[in-house]
């Protein structure tokens, strides 16, 4: 049976949280993320952004009946603060910016195409508003990071592939719990972005010294 792609939108994303959740705490436990997260309800609760964003949208795949992968997005201004913040410092305009959250797949599914179809799907989504831009972060982790594995691979080709480019400078920082430790520290996040119309990228996020405090 193939795997079933559905993308979720108003009341339909509450009925699917329990899910993203779940796999949330299962894949970001895994490099890069490292993310001892251990409370469904604690990530529902994160979560309920989703719910709460007229705009949004939640990217499943499914097997037999199983969610086993999701994908979020929604516009940049329903975000948190400190994802808003780096666009906010330059003076830019929020809702040019459509932002793809979490992207997680179990592993027996990877190697599918299905995180293509997570792109696809989400850029379908956001293209039906006024965003001109796809942003997303990515943790920042060193090629020394002890926890790193030895065949780790790098998505920064396959983010490219997707059409997206790194935005050097343009960063922020979110703090969790990594496995083994007693209490959250700060990570480094870098955002990549990526044209949905014929706009072209704010100079502003385009050079790499920081925005005036």
């Amino acid at each position: 049976m193939p795997v079933v792609i559905e993308t979720r939108m108003g009341a339909d994303i509450a009925a699917v949280l329990p899910d993203l959740a779940r796999l949330r705490i299962a894949v970001f436990r895994e490099w890069p993320y490292l993310y001892d997260g251990d409370d469904p309800d604690y990530e529902e609760r994160y979560l309920d952004v989703y719910v709460r964003s007229p705009a949004a949208a939640i990217v499943t795949a499914a097997d037999a009946g199983r969610i086993v992968g999701a994908s979020s997005c929604l516009p940049l201004r329903d975000e948190m603060a400190c994802i808003r913040a780096p666009f906010e410092a330059r003076g830019l305009d929020l809702d040019r910016f459509f932002y793809f959250g979490e992207s997680v797949l179990l592993p027996p599914w990877r190697g599918q195409g299905l995180g293509v179809r997570f792109f696809a799907e989400r850029e379908r989504h956001a293209r039906t508003g006024p965003a001109e831009f796809a942003v997303f972060c990515a943790v920042r982790r060193p090629d020394t990071h002890p926890a790193r594995p030895t065949d780790a691979p790098s998505l920064h080709g396959f983010w490219r592939r997707r059409g997206f480019r790194p935005l050097p400078g343009v960063f922020c920082a979110l703090d969790w719990r990594e496995p083994g430790d007693a209490a959250e520290r700060a990570h480094t996040l870098d955002f990549w972005i990526k044209p949905l119309r014929d706009a072209p990228v704010p100079s502003s996020l385009l050079d790499h010294s920081p925005p005036d405090e």
